[in-house]
């Protein structure tokens, strides 16, 4: 059976991992190097002794800061180069789908997700069914170019999945939104921008704030996470941003947030997601290795997409 015929992560054994080493996103550098310290991290191998097949697609193209005449227009910057990233990397995504292999993405900062779930979206759609969102972080990432109040595109791809945005990243593949509103569950944030949180309060976005999982208990939050993102969808696409967990456990990430999730939880939300048999396919992002300590955070990488991808402790 192949995601072709079901479409879940259950129904195959075949990976694609591929990197997407774009730091183009966000003011601190060091993102870029995230899929060579979680490939060093022992994913390949980690994964083969879980019993999967997996391909390494390598890295999509993307534009070197350093080799660019300015950084473009200043309420998105670098826009034109993240945009043409994305859609280089939503075309590999597609292509693993053909051939039957669940997309893994190493990123690179969170602009890559408006290219993978791009991509997801398009195999789906071209099938007539429609895709869920679970995406998990210590930002809601729904800024817009007009609402950003530093145009790091990084902040704004959740607002492109759902149609809200600049065309460049919004209309990837000629049409939008990539998912609704509705099919979208926002877990862990803490840190929001001021005119982000009217965003988030009127997008249809379901978000689950630090306080929710403190209150309800992760298992709680990603139970009714895992009903918004599956109800009418053929499954959903798992975007997981590092600065999720407490920089504690995590210190190497993009934008280090204090309050996240301990070690544990981080590990149930992932087997709570892989419980679920839903996933689609799944990405990570925000592995700065500048400022990490001996790899600890591209290793918890590896960490938790093992636990998304059935590593169980029995």
């Amino acid at each position: 059976m192949t995601l072709e015929t079901s479409g879940t992560l259950a129904a195959t054994r075949r990976v694609a991992v591929i990197g997407a080493p774009l730091d183009l996103g966000q003011g601190r550098r060091g993102v870029d190097m995230g899929p060579s310290a979680v490939r060093v991290a022992g994913l390949g191998r980690r994964l083969a002794d879980l019993g999967y097949e997996v391909a390494d697609f390598g890295n999509v193209a993307v534009a070197q800061a350093e080799s660019l005449p300015d950084v473009g227009p200043a309420e998105a910057k670098y826009l034109p180069e993240i945009a043409a990233s994305c859609t280089r990397l939503g075309d590999l995504v597609t292509q693993a789908l053909t051939d039957g292999r669940m997309p893994l993405v190493l990123g690179g900062d969170h602009s890559i997700a408006a290219g993978t779930v791009a991509g997801v979206s398009r195999f789906f759609r071209d099938r007539h069914q429609k895709i869920g969102l679970l995406w998990i972080d210590a930002h809601a990432d729904m800024n817009t170019p007009q609402s950003s109040p530093s145009g790091n595109v990084h902040g704004m791809p959740l607002a492109c999945c759902i149609g809200v945005g600049p065309d460049e990243l919004t209309r990837i593949f000629g049409f939008a939104p990539k998912v609704d509103a509705a099919h979208v569950a926002l877990v862990g944030i803490r840190d929001l921008d001021e005119l982000e949180r009217r965003t988030v309060r009127d997008s249809g976005v379901r978000a689950f704030t630090m306080r929710d999982i403190d209150e309800r208990g992760m298992r709680g939050v990603m139970d009714e996470a895992i009903r918004i993102v599956t109800s009418g969808t053929a499954g959903f696409h798992l975007s997981v941003d590092m600065d999720f967990v407490d920089p504690q456990y995590a210190p190497g990430v993009g934008t280090p947030v204090r309050g996240g999730a301990t070690y544990r939880e981080a590990h149930l939300a992932m087997e709570v997601a892989c419980d679920s048999g839903r996933i689609l396919s799944i990405e990570v992002v925000e592995v700065n290795p500048v400022i990490d300590e001996v790899n600890r955070t591209a290793d918890l990488a590896v960490e938790l997409i093992l636990s998304a991808m059935g590593k169980k402790i029995l």
